[in-house]
């Protein structure tokens, strides 16, 4: 059954509803409703001197417009595009935004780029400015305008020790947020309204798991109706009152961008941003955030401390988290038991949940993991735990969202709930997932080639193979490029292998390959904690890469595999398995920032390793 606010499911706090993110013309005006209906509300939250220090909404909407009329007043014209390099913080949105306010277009890039990433971006996009947080993410972002020939400004949130680099030339935020208010609000207000659903609003480049990154024209419309559908599942499913978020994923992705940026200013939430992975437990607990939106590979982490924690606790606690996943996954799967699930659930809420819903907060009502496949196991773990877990799926293509879970049609953790409102889907002949609707972006920028390839007839080729179950959810077997076809000709989904292998406690990470091979074979990177334990009771050296010639190391490592082979099909068991180097990192870019294995990456640096599982 739908929960409700006093206004219903589709109207929140100070009459904010549904309806104004279908109808917005476009997501200046949404924000600058909701900063004038707001004013001096608390709405930005960044950690200085120990403490948090927020930023109302009447403050940002004035930097926003002050900061898009001194834009044009340098020289750049509608339509130029502006890059965007900065971690997490208020001036991201602020900057963001006043991009979009002066009639131009966002370019986000990842903190995480080399030098040559950047170049890639800023001559693809024909970039003419460029944000930059400080001095360190300068290092790789200057020496790339400096090979530029658009770019003409560099503006930097921090200040800079450098006043020109090239030709371009060095303003700082604080220089630019000078003027009238009064009149940069009256100009910004008068440009937007010619600007509609269907204007660009932002190019980001995809993070590249199989080449070089495509730059996703992403129209305002693709982002607002996002936000609906969401907005719509919040208010259905949970109830929409005063929302609090904390942002840690890269703004510069796609699903934060639009899921934890522009879906809380429709919301009229509040934003805090992380001080980094280091401390987001803390964070968590400190904030007490209402929705989270996250990654499966955080979720894969933070399921491993919870279990370190338990098992310091004793048999009792490990007994009831069991206890609590296998209820979840029974109602997930239709086969309840009324009398003995009602006496858990009373025995789960009254001992556990609430120590472990402390943990994140005691105010999460819904944690939405996307931009990877979501292991089951880790959905009923949380879901049992107190901490209902949503799947969401899509793709930067899409604004990000397709579908998401609903809790209202059952949360079944292998499926990843119906379309959002709006999204049409069907399944191609081939099993591919095909969507259409306002959400699907309007083609690749400066890539007829690859447009042509994936929007055909107005439907998104997601490359992604699925099917829809009896109550109309998405379920997603594989990437339609990454499914392995062994020599015999059988389909293997290398996701669903690596997501069991990594549930295994001896396991951080792995990846799968055999096409066109007899069988399986793995790379596998050990779990550090799990090593420095072993290796502390065998006598050994603890750091694991010293460990890879050690064959009863090896043999434990075997052990885990053989557990998972043991639920797999003939064609999907690990026949054999090699370790890796080192981890599978951003930094070594075996991994996307959205925290996905590039596999082109690893079978490049692997290829002899690999090669080699199959002579002997």
């Amino acid at each position: 059954m739908a929960k409700t606010t006093a206004g219903g499911p589709h109207t929140g706090p100070h009459g904010f509803t549904i309806a104004e993110m279908d109808e917005a013309q476009n997501l200046v005006l949404m924000f600058l409703h909701r900063a004038d209906t707001l004013g001096d509300a608390p709405f930005l939250y960044a950690k200085k001197d120990g403490t948090w220090q927020p930023l109302t909404w009447s403050e940002v909407a004035r930097q926003v417009t002050l900061l898009a009329e001194a834009m044009l007043a340098i020289g750049l014209n509608k339509g130029d595009r502006v890059v965007l390099v900065s971690e997490n913080r208020p001036e991201w949105l602020i900057a963001d935004l006043a991009i979009m306010a002066a009639g131009l277009v966002t370019v986000p890039a990842y903190t995480t780029n080399t030098t040559a990433d950047h170049l890639h971006v800023l001559e693809n996009s024909g970039a003419r400015a460029a944000f930059v947080s400080s001095a360190k993410l300068g290092k790789t972002l200057l020496p790339a305008v400096l090979n530029s020939p658009s770019v003409e400004h560099v503006i930097s949130f921090d200040t800079l020790k450098q006043e020109q680099v090239g030709t371009a030339r060095f303003h700082t935020l604080a220089d630019l947020l000078t003027g009238d208010a009064d009149a940069a609000r009256a100009a910004v207000s008068e440009r937007m309204q010619s600007v509609g659903r269907e204007d660009l609003a932002c190019i980001i480049y995809t993070s590249g798991t199989g080449g070089a990154p495509r730059g996703v024209r992403q129209h305002h419309g693709a982002i607002l109706m996002n936000c609906a559908g969401a907005g719509r599942v919040i208010g259905e499913d949970f109830g929409w009152e005063e929302e609090t978020f904390l942002s840690f994923l890269p703004l510069s992705h796609a699903y934060e961008h639009t899921g934890g940026q522009f879906f809380p200013i429709c919301l009229g939430a509040k934003i805090y941003y992380s001080e980094g992975l280091d401390k987001l437990a803390g964070n968590i607990e400190d904030v007490g955030p209402t929705i989270m939106v996250v990654v499966p590979r955080l979720f894969e982490v933070l399921r491993a401390r919870i279990l370190k924690q338990l098992e310091k606790q004793g048999k009792a606690a490990q007994t009831l988290a069991t206890r609590a996943m296998a209820l979840v996954e029974r109602q997930s799967n239709g086969k309840r038991r009324p009398l003995i699930d009602a006496m858990e659930d009373r025995i789960l809420n009254k001992v556990l949940r609430p120590k472990v819903r402390a943990k994140f907060g005691g105010r999460i009502k819904a944690m939405v993991s996307g931009g990877a496949p979501l292991n089951p196991e880790i959905g009923y773990f949380f879901t049992g735990l107190g901490l209902p877990l949503l799947q969401g799926y899509g793709q930067t293509e899409s604004g990000p969202v397709i579908s998401v879970s609903r809790p209202q049609s059952g949360l079944k953790m292998d499926t990843v709930g119906p379309p959002i409102h709006g999204a049409e889907v069907r399944i191609a002949e081939d099993g591919e997932i095909l969507a259409r609707g306002e959400m699907v972006m309007h083609g690749y920028w400066q890539n007829a080639a690859e447009t042509a390839k994936t929007l055909v007839d107005g439907w998104l080729h997601t490359g992604d193979i699925g099917h829809f179950d009896e109550r109309g959810r998405i379920k997603i077997t594989d990437r339609k490029k990454d499914m392995i076809v062994n020599d015999k000709g059988d389909n293997v989904a290398p996701q669903r292998v690596e997501g069991m292998l990594t549930l295994e406690p001896e396991i951080a990470q792995a990846m799968v390959s055999g096409d066109r091979k007899p069988y399986i074979v793995g790379l596998i990177v050990p779990d550090a904690e799990w090593t420095r334990d072993w290796a502390r009771e065998n006598g050994t050296d603890t750091d694991w890469t010293k460990l890879k010639d050690n064959p009863d190391f090896k043999a434990a490592i075997r052990t885990a595999v053989d557990r998972v082979n043991t639920n797999l099909s003939v064609i999907e068991k690990v026949r054999r398995f090699e370790f890796a180097d080192e981890p599978f990192t951003i930094e070594n870019h075996e991994m996307t920032p959205s925290l996905k294995i590039r596999r082109h990456k690893i079978r490049d640096r692997y290829a002899d390793r690999i090669g080699a599982m199959y002579k002997s």
